[in-house]
């Protein structure tokens, strides 16, 4: 058994959409980032690479490259679900946290996991995705940013 941890934060802009975990949704700002700057999936990735000792996810899709320049991390999601098993692993479950005071993700949720499972081959059940608050302290508490943390096991 492997556990990989993911960390990512990203600076909420005017002028682009919000996507959470691979849904868009609405609201009044997006995060900035080279690509869709899905702050939940870049944490997948992340604890995944992390778990299968493979880095990390800016060495395999660096920010400077322009053929990531706005792409969807379902795709990067997909990639890395495919270096995981090309090494031999099997992911046996993602837990998922993303740290923002707003929008409530309670109506997304079920989409976020059911596009998360979709991306790597998962059934639902192995994919877990929650949301937090940091009752207005730090930079997501003063809704500059948005954060997500992620743990994942492979076998």
């Amino acid at each position: 058994m492997r556990v990989g941890y993911g960390y990512d934060v990203h600076r909420l802009v005017d002028g682009r959409p919000l996507v959470l975990g691979g849904v868009t949704i609405p609201f009044d700002k997006g995060l900035k980032g080279h690509s869709d700057a899905d702050v939940l999936l870049h944490a997948v990735c992340d604890a995944l690479l992390g778990a299968a000792g493979l880095g990390d996810i800016g060495m395999h899709f660096p920010d400077k490259d322009p053929k990531y320049k706005n792409i969807a991390s379902t795709r990067l999601l997909e990639e890395t679900g495919r270096k995981i098993a090309h090494d031999g692993y099997k992911i046996v479950n993602i837990d998922a946290t993303l740290v923002a005071e707003a929008p409530k993700i309670g109506p997304y949720r079920q989409e976020m996991v059911s596009v998360i499972a979709k991306c790597l081959g998962l059934e639902n059940r192995q994919v877990n995705v929650k949301a937090t608050t940091t009752e207005g302290l730090g930079i997501t508490g003063r809704g500059e940013g948005m954060a997500a943390t992620c743990v994942a096991c492979l076998e």
